[in-house]
């Protein structure tokens, strides 16, 4: 048995799918652009130095879902599909997971950006699981706060160890395991796995794997421009 764990923000995915939800929003008017947009920035810097309050982010990315009827947010979904996405998955990175999925390996998507975002897009990539932070709903409507433990840093690993024993499983069970990353957040998970992957990697990362003798590889097709 062998498992494959996959981020999707700038690993599959050739963008931040949290910031490009939150300038979907900004470009449709929905949310004010001076409030949001810088905002948005500064939040984006923080996580890429490796220095984000995931909760206080958390409070910032998840209130336009509390504040909005589920249909509302479904239907901008869609568009945030077409317009911002699909553009972004290259065939590189769809290859990748079929190769895992053909090999009969155990598949999730494993990211922090909430799973109303990005459960749309594990579906798109043919993933069947996906550990994401929890967008809390009551009656149907987002009530602005996570529920349990965000998938984020450490919080990956323990959303993760969860999921593999609700099946009477744990990292032990797997002869090989994976992780694909780009990002220094995410070292808590790849020191975990027997095969972890820097893929695109931020400098942090980089630097980092270079030392452990990681693999690295891109999964950007030519055509994509990295958000």
């Amino acid at each position: 048995m062998r498992l494959a764990l996959f981020d999707l923000d700038n690993t599959l995915l050739a963008c931040d799918s949290d910031y490009e939800w939150t300038l979907h929003l900004v470009d449709k008017g929905i949310l004010d652009r001076n409030t949001f947009e810088e905002r948005n920035n500064e939040f984006y810097e923080q996580y890429k130095a490796g220095k984000l309050d995931i909760y206080e982010f958390l409070d910032f990315q998840l209130c336009s879902l509390a504040q909005n009827s589920r249909a509302d947010l479904e239907a901008w979904h869609a568009e945030f599909m077409d317009l911002r996405i699909r553009p972004m998955l290259g065939q590189t990175a769809r290859d990748l997971v079929k190769r895992h999925q053909d090999a009969g390996d155990l598949c999730a998507l494993v990211t922090a950006t909430n799973c109303f975002v990005t459960g749309p897009i594990a579906r798109e990539l043919g993933i069947p699981h996906l550990i994401a932070t929890i967008a809390a709903q009551e009656n149907g409507r987002f009530t602005g706060k996570p529920r349990n433990q965000p998938a984020f840093r450490e919080g990956k690993v323990v959303r993760v160890e969860n999921w593999l024993e609700s099946m009477g499983l744990w990292f032990g069970s797997f002869e090989r395991s994976w992780f694909y990353s780009d990002s220094l957040n995410d070292l808590p998970l790849l020191s975990l796995v027997t095969d972890p992957v820097a893929v695109d990697p931020d400098p942090t990362l980089r630097a980092h794997a270079e030392g452990a003798g990681w693999p690295i590889l891109t999964l950007r097709d030519k055509e994509d421009v990295a958000c």
